[in-house]
C-alpha cells in the first residue's frame, strides 16, 4: 500500500512546479559538505578533548529522533537492515572515524586523507552500479587529492597512525554509503527527510553501545561545549543530511562526491578567519585546484565530450 509523503518530506523537496535545475540543486547539495568543514574548528576550540565516539552519539541520536517525531513513519521489511547498514556507513562509522581523525591528526591533515572520496565512489561506482567512470573525472579526482593536500599540509606534519587510518577509512565508509544509497534508492512515499532520521537514529544507536563500553560521559559541560553539540547536531547533521540525502539522489553519484572537498576547504578557510592560521601561496594554488576540481566534476557529459572529444559512446557520468 502507498504510504503519502509526511510534511517534511515534501518540505525537503522542490515544491511542484519550481523543481531545481542542475545548477541550483548542486548549490544547494553543496551546504552540507560546507556545515561540515565547521567539524574539525568546532571539535577541537569547542567541545571536551578525548570523547570522540560520545561526539558521534550526540551529533546523529537527536538529530535522528526529531526527524523521525516529524515524519512518523519507521523503515519496515529490507529497509530495516538497509537502513542500519546505511546508517552505519553514512552516520555512524563516519562520525566515530572523522572525530577519532580530527582529534589525533592537526593541521587538517585528516581532511586531506578524506578527500581520496570521490576515487573511492568511483571504484565503487563499477562494481555496485556499473558505471564506468570517465578520465575527466578520475584525472579530476587525483587534482583534487593535490589541491586539498596544498591547503592543509603546511610542513607541520604529525603522522599518528590511527588517525591516518581513521581519515582513509572514513572516506571509504561514505564513499559505501553513497554508492549503496544511489542504488537502493528510496522506498515508495519516502522523502529525504525520512531517509535522514532513520540513517541518522541508526548511526546514533550504532555508537552508543561503542561509546559506553570505550569513553565515560565529559565530567562537566559549559556553554561553549553545549553550543558547540548543539551547532554539529542541528546543522551539522539534521539540515545537512536532509539536504546531502535529496542532493545525492538527483545528481550522479561520482560527480556529486566531488562537493566533500568542499569540506577541508572551508575547515581551512575558518583556521583563517578564526585561529589565526596563515595562508601560503600554495596553499592559494590549492584553492584553485581543489575549486576548479570541484566545478570540472560537474559538467555535463556532453560539455565533457566537446571539450576533450570523448567518444559518445563512452560510459560515464
Amino acid at each position: 500500500m502507498r504510504q503519502a509523503p509526511s510534511r517534511a518530506d515534501a518540505l525537503s523537496a522542490s515544491p511542484p512546479g519550481s523543481t531545481l535545475g542542475p545548477t541550483a540543486l548542486t548549490a544547494l547539495t553543496a551546504v552540507a559538505p560546507v556545515s561540515w568543514g565547521t567539524t574539525y574548528l568546532v571539535t577541537t576550540e569547542f567541545l571536551p578533548p578525548g570523547h570522540p565516539l560520545v561526539s558521534g552519539v550526540i551529533r546523529a541520536l537527536p538529530a535522528g529522533l526529531i526527524l523521525l517525531a516529524i515524519t512518523r513513519r519507521l523503515p519496515h521489511g529490507k529497509w530495516l537492515w538497509r537502513s542500519l547498514l546505511l546508517g552505519t556507513l553514512n552516520i555512524g562509522a563516519l562520525f566515530a572515524l572523522l572525530f577519532v581523525a580530527a582529534y589525533r591528526l592537526p593541521g587538517g591533515i585528516a581532511a586531506t586523507l578524506t578527500a581520496v572520496l570521490p576515487l573511492f565512489v568511483a571504484g565503487l561506482a563499477v562494481l555496485l552500479l556499473g558505471e564506468k567512470p570517465t578520465r575527466w573525472l578520475l584525472g579530476w579526482g587525483l587534482v583534487g587529492v593535490v589541491g586539498v593536500g596544498l591547503i592543509v599540509l603546511r610542513g607541520r606534519l604529525s603522522f599518528d597512525l590511527l588517525g591516518i587510518l581513521a581519515g582513509i577509512a572514513a572516506a571509504g565508509v561514505m564513499a559505501g554509503g553513497i554508492v549503496l544509497t544511489k542504488r537502493w534508492g528510496r522506498p515508495e512515499g519516502a522523502g529525504a527527510a525520512t531517509i535522514a532520521g532513520w540513517q541518522l537514529t541508526a548511526g546514533g544507536l550504532v555508537l552508543v553501545p561503542l561509546a559506553l563500553a570505550f569513553e565515560e560521559l565529559p565530567s562537566e559541560l559549559d556553554l561553549r561545549a553545549i553550543g558547540g553539540y548543539a551547532w554539529l547536531s542541528v546543522v551539522g547533521a539534521l539540515l545537512s543530511f536532509l539536504i546531502w540525502f535529496h542532493g545525492i539522489g538527483k545528481l550522479p553519484v561520482v560527480a556529486a562526491s566531488f562537493l566533500a572537498l568542499l569540506s577541508p576547504t572551508v575547515a581551512t578557510i575558518l583556521g583563517w578567519l578564526f585561529l589565526g592560521e596563515s595562508l601560503t601561496p600554495w596553499q592559494g594554488v590549492g584553492f584553485v585546484l581543489a575549486l576548479t576540481a570541484i566545478a570540472a566534476a560537474q559538467l555535463p557529459p556532453d560539455v565533457v565530450r566537446n571539450l576533450v572529444r570523448i567518444p559518445a559512446t563512452t560510459k560515464g557520468e
